[in-house]
């Protein structure tokens, strides 16, 4: 899967919080959480995660 450097709606930089996601998704935390600790607030940039 290719991960954006930014997010096509606002254009925050969002590449470098994909590896450490999946990490912490492995870890059994929930996704809201990660993306809380990581600084992803808007849903624009979730999308492109989860995407």
């Amino acid at each position: 899967m290719i991960i954006p450097i930014r997010c096509f709606s606002c254009g925050k930089l969002i590449a470098h919080v994909y590896k450490p996601y999946l990490e912490m998704l492995e870890k059994g935390e929930s996704s809201e959480k990660a993306f809380k600790e990581l600084g992803i607030e808007r849903f624009c940039c979730k999308r492109m995660i989860v995407n």
